[in-house]
């Protein structure tokens, strides 16, 4: 088996498969490697909608051999460590493989040591989430029968933002439909400060928090979780200058003497905290805390120019999207290109795109797009499907999360072509 190539990607997820597409599609004759140790592809913007019984879990998933670029060596191992100084990648069986220039395209990993009995209460099916299992999700909302409904997020960067409210807004419209609205109780409890920070969205976002009815808590983190009991502890990081929202909370809820707040739930979702994969957040490649240290612009690593990062892996102030992903990638490309022509990596212009499709019920959805500075930034292409106004809701906007962007996904992103 090889031991060195002109370019070595590590992770077969979005950005890995992306990347080395595109490199392929550009040049063909490169030797590009792939470390990934999963048989399985996912498609997971959509356990979204599984989440909510209205996509097939089935739809999601591929052989990741059928997604991996033709002419692009698949190594089927995990990689262990990283030593950039020697262009040199530790895997699990015990191999090395060096190479030219490095890709990172790792994704993250869920860390559930970070909110205190998560793992248990799991295990043991207290809460659900659709980061782990979207059809335990469906399965935990249809056997509710009304009570107190939680949703949060971890204070911890997480794969796209937004999707702890799409299950959110999709529960509370099922909810609705099975007249169940009356009986229940929901509050989103997050550690953000707004609850989106493009104003034209969170506009939109509070008009659907106030006709579901729902208590939204900002500054609020969880921290621990009676998943036997069913009671949920948050910390209130609410800034001392700022007044705290009157909001009421339901019945049984207390401040503990540790100064929490305890509240209980008949239904848990939650968003579990995430981080860097260790082998890269214990490398030189990594900042301090723990992701990707490059540049925002050019996705060059700060330190190991022939080291380049992407993907929810790279320490980007903007929100961690597969739509983000398909901005980044081009600019990896073009620049790994030009370095490979012994030019120089010029290519900065990435801004820092990303977007969010914010499912808000049934039939409706809010296209959230934007950049480093969280200024609505729509695509132009969105027009073709005559909407203007992709921060309103609307029925064509579900369309494109529900059959359009999967195609896409698929049949163009994956293979280079977009």
């Amino acid at each position: 088996m090889k031991t060195h190539y002109q370019v070595l990607i590590i992770g077969g997820g979005t950005a890995g498969i992306m990347t080395a597409a595109q490199l392929k599609r550009k040049r063909h004759e490169l030797q590009v490697a792939i470390v990934e140790p999963s048989e399985t592809h996912w498609y997971q913007p959509a356990w979204t909608l599984v989440g909510a019984g209205t996509f097939d879990m089935d739809k999601t998933r591929r052989s990741e051999q059928s997604v991996m670029p033709k002419g692009v060596d698949w190594i089927k191992d995990r990689a262990t460590e990283i030593h950039p100084a020697q262009n040199k990648v530790a895997l699990a069986s015990g191999r090395t493989v060096t190479y030219d220039f490095l890709v990172l395209a790792t994704g993250l990993v869920n860390d559930y040591s970070l909110i205190e009995g998560l793992d248990h209460a799991l295990e043991t099916g207290a809460v659900c989430s659709n980061y782990v299992d979207p059809e335990y999700t469906w399965k935990s909302l249809e056997r509710f029968n009304g009570g107190t409904a939680l949703f949060t997020q971890p204070a911890t960067p997480i794969k796209c933002g937004g999707a702890p409210q799409k299950a959110m807004y999709l529960a509370a419209d099922y909810l609705k439909e099975k007249v169940l609205d009356k009986k229940t109780k929901i509050l989103f409890l997050t550690p953000g400060t707004v609850i989106f920070a493009v104003k034209q969205v969170a506009e939109t976002l509070t008009e659907v928090i106030n006709r579901f009815g729902i208590k939204l808590k900002l500054f609020h983190t969880p921290v621990r979780i009676d998943g036997d009991r069913k009671l949920a502890y948050f910390k209130d990081n609410t800034p001392p200058n700022q007044k705290k929202e009157p909001g009421q909370l339901p019945p049984g809820a207390r401040i503990t003497d540790d100064g929490l707040l305890e509240i209980p739930f008949d239904f848990l979702h939650l968003a579990p905290p995430q981080k860097a994969p260790d082998f890269v957040a214990k490398s030189e490649l990594a900042n301090p805390a723990g992701w990707a240290d490059v540049d925002y612009h050019s996705l060059q690593h700060k330190k190991f120019s022939n080291v380049f990062a992407l993907g929810d892996v790279a320490a980007l102030p903007t929100a961690k999207t597969g739509a983000a992903i398909r901005k980044q990638a081009p600019v990896v490309v073009d620049n790994l290109l030009k370095l490979l022509d012994h030019k120089a990596a010029d290519n900065t212009s990435y801004d820092g795109y990303s977007s969010c499709p914010l499912v808000t019920g049934y039939g409706k959805m809010v296209l959230a797009e934007f950049d480093y500075k969280n200024e609505f930034k729509p695509d132009p292409l969105l027009k073709l499907m005559l909407i203007f106004r992709s921060y309103r809701e609307h029925w064509r906007l579900w369309m494109l999360k529900k059959y359009g962007l999967p195609y896409m996904y698929w049949n163009k992103m994956l293979k280079g072509k977009m």
